[in-house]
């Protein structure tokens, strides 16, 4: 009785197998790359829904964000009435430019300092609220770094100016 074996390659096929694994990873790049912007998106969607939905929630009940500044959180180096309006107008603003993607890395380096003061001037955070507050920031680190994304404004606008000046990029 016979006796059964793998399937080899035939050696003329073993040359054949490298191009092909190649060609194959360059097809997986491409196809993964097409997702990139969509991400980047998703990301600076996701960070900036969170951060406007508690700057509306400030101004919803303005008289209890007063009394949270004055009484829980402990924000240093401003009043509390201050870093009421401030903190708020950042939750309201920055978030905007993140979903647009103007001013971008900006927007996201302003809302991670922002980010870090909110977990340090509130000292019962507690477990999963500091791991909320982790993950926020690493998605803006990420923004802030990778940059907006193909889908931004700062792209549009950025592709016009080097055009501009004769550097179509």
């Amino acid at each position: 009785m016979p006796q059964a074996t793998l399937a080899r390659p035939m050696p003329q096929e073993r040359g054949a197998l490298v191009p092909r694994l190649v060609a194959l990873a360059a097809r997986a790049a491409r196809f993964l790359g097409i997702g990139a912007p969509l991400a980047d998106l998703g990301v600076r969607l996701f960070v900036a829904a969170v951060f406007f939905q508690s700057g509306m929630t400030k101004i919803a009940n303005w008289d209890s964000t007063l009394s949270l500044f004055d009484n829980e959180y402990a924000v240093p180096l401003l009043p509390s009435n201050v870093a009421a309006y401030l903190g708020t107008g950042v939750e309201l603003f920055f978030p905007v430019l993140l979903v647009l993607g103007l001013g971008t890395r900006f927007a996201a380096f302003v809302l991670f300092v922002f980010n870090i003061v909110a977990v340090v001037s509130y000292p019962d955070l507690g477990a999963a609220g500091l791991k909320d507050h982790q993950l926020w920031g690493l998605m803006l680190l990420v923004t802030l770094l990778h940059g907006p994304g193909a889908l931004s404004l700062d792209r549009l606008i950025g592709r016009r100016v080097f055009a501009a000046f004769g550097d179509a990029r």
